[in-house]
């Protein structure tokens, strides 16, 4: 098996893990959504992708996003925030800013 193959597993399986703890879905509801958000990860990162995220506030929202660096502005200066490894950052090519999602609330690629 190649290491970035097992890499990948390994973050698929912590991600789920941490859905099953935090978010109290079975294992079957988490390996989905953490596969997911890696095949939305791996996609933004050569394109811009359409998909459907669930808001804080309960509502269904829809995004276009990327993290192509072709495809959306220098990243200027230093980030001193800690980060957080249950959210999803993506640049909103429609708004023309960085949004961001928490993994758990992924519903749908299109």
């Amino acid at each position: 098996m190649s290491t970035n193959f097992k890499n990948q597993m390994k973050e698929v399986m912590s991600l789920a893990w941490s859905f099953v703890k935090r978010n109290g879905f079975s294992m079957s509801e988490a390996l989905k959504v953490a596969w997911a958000n890696m095949k939305l990860k791996a996609q933004m990162k050569s394109r811009i992708v359409k998909f459907y995220f669930k808001k804080v506030d309960g509502s269904v929202r829809e995004a276009y996003g990327t993290l192509n660096e072709k495809l959306m502005p220098a990243i200027t200066g230093t980030d001193k925030r800690a980060k957080n490894d249950t959210v999803q950052c993506y640049y909103d090519t429609e708004r023309g800013k960085f949004r961001s999602y928490k993994k758990a609330n992924l519903l749908n690629i299109a």
